[in-house]
């Protein structure tokens, strides 16, 4: 595809916009593109003292199932580094922030059709200082070990690929740093 035309804005919302545009295709032919424009995100595999990832598990209304997730959000605050996102958002669906946080991975998640462009991090040395969640977020935290947590994968008791991303990530991540040290 090479060139769009004038794209119209269908719907906005707090955190994305949908817009409807007709794009040239390379034979010549036209076609109508919906895309989201989404803010950039974040998503954080915690580690606590005892080595567990700290899960998540809520409701979904888009899938209208409790998913277990790590935990994630928008940088939807005017100015916010995705460090500062993934600390907030770590506090408000754990109660705990960071000492160390390290950047995994960065990229799109859904390219087809929407540009929204998250982040990856591992947190350690947790501490409690929790925020107040989101009033639409009612969240149990589930703390996990690396274990289990890539058998809720394989068993499809863990279905969000952003978590599945980040435990694989984090688990390489460990597993690498821990062959470093012998």
């Amino acid at each position: 595809m090479e060139q769009k035309n004038k794209a119209e804005l269908k719907y906005r919302c707090k955190i994305f916009d949908v817009w409807e545009e007709n794009v040239l295709l390379p034979d010549g032919k036209s076609t109508k593109q919906n895309t989201i424009d989404h803010k950039p995100t974040v998503a954080i595999v915690a580690i606590n003292n005892k080595k567990e990832i700290l899960l998540i598990k809520q409701y979904r209304n888009a899938v209208k199932k409790r998913l277990l997730e790590i935990p994630a959000g928008t940088m939807d605050h005017s100015g916010e580094s995705p460090v500062v996102c993934a600390q907030r958002e770590l506090a408000e669906e754990t109660g705990f922030k960071a000492g160390t946080i390290i950047k995994l991975f960065e990229g799109y998640l859904l390219p087809g059709y929407c540009n929204e462009y998250m982040y990856f991090f591992l947190a350690r040395e947790l501490y409690a200082e929790p925020l107040p969640p989101d009033e639409d977020e009612f969240i149990e935290t589930i703390p996990t070990s690396f274990t289990k947590a890539k058998d809720m994968i394989k068993d499809g008791k863990i279905i969000d690929a952003k978590t599945a991303l980040g435990i694989i990530l984090a688990a390489n991540y460990v597993c690498g740093e821990y062959l470093l040290e012998k």
